[in-house]
């Protein structure tokens, strides 16, 4: 009967990431027809999908383990921290132009499918582009540090040790600073089109898969 219950889990699992991928494809297929725009490099759209779809299912298969209300309030403090410290590095938080040069103003960037579409609201000191996988992907690191920190502080380490020889987290955050440097002027471009993207991709997936499992503190899963 345990066989029988762990196939029929797994057949469902199975289904509900069949949903979401072919979701992703209609939508993606559906944004290509309605933009009008040409893909020239299909690899970019394979991983700006790759990034939802690991995304959504990192954080349906992330079960926290228990902890008291002090453990999950620092716990959500550092997640959020590191959240944004994905986003200023990542190209999503853009503030590296000079105070007052920019207005303020919305627009949509019609980026590579998984890229775009994405919403661009700049002001004279900074600008958010609000990449989709960006957004998704960093959601997903954020919250599984978030369950990360929380194994930590059960297992008797305290939660910033715990994050911290957690090596791994800074991978995303050092792959996207180095995404910049190799960059070209243009925020948007840089942070999507660069050749870079192929290692932040890989490692991108590779820092969900050890923070999913996390080997050093065990892990809790869905």
């Amino acid at each position: 009967m345990s066989v029988a219950r762990a196939v029929s889990v797994d057949t469902r699992d199975l289904l509900y990431a069949a949903l979401i991928g072919n979701s992703l494809a209609v939508l993606s297929v559906a944004y290509v027809l309605l933009s009008g725009i040409t893909i020239t490099q299909p690899r970019y759209a394979v991983y700006g999908l790759a990034w939802i779809f690991v995304g959504v299912v990192a954080v349906w298969k992330t079960d926290p383990a228990p902890a008291d209300e002090r453990t999950r309030r620092r716990a959500a403090a550092i997640a959020v921290l590191y959240f944004v410290a994905l986003a200023a590095a990542g190209g999503v938080l853009v503030t590296a132009m000079r105070p007052g040069a920019g207005e303020f103003g919305v627009r949509l960037a019609t980026l590579a499918p998984g890229w775009g579409p994405a919403p661009v609201v700049s002001t004279p000191w900074a600008a958010l582009v609000l990449m989709p996988a960006r957004i998704v992907g960093y959601v997903a690191l954020a919250y599984l540090v978030y369950a990360t920190v929380i194994d930590a502080a059960g297992a008797a380490v305290s939660g910033i040790v715990g994050l911290l020889s957690c090596v791994s987290c800074s991978w995303p955050i050092l792959a996207s600073i180095l995404s910049g440097v190799l960059g070209g002027s243009s925020a948007v471009v840089a942070a999507t089109f660069d050749f870079s993207y192929d290692v932040s991709t890989v490692v991108f997936l590779l820092t969900v898969a050890l923070l999913y499992w996390r080997p050093l503190f065990g892990n809790r899963l869905g």
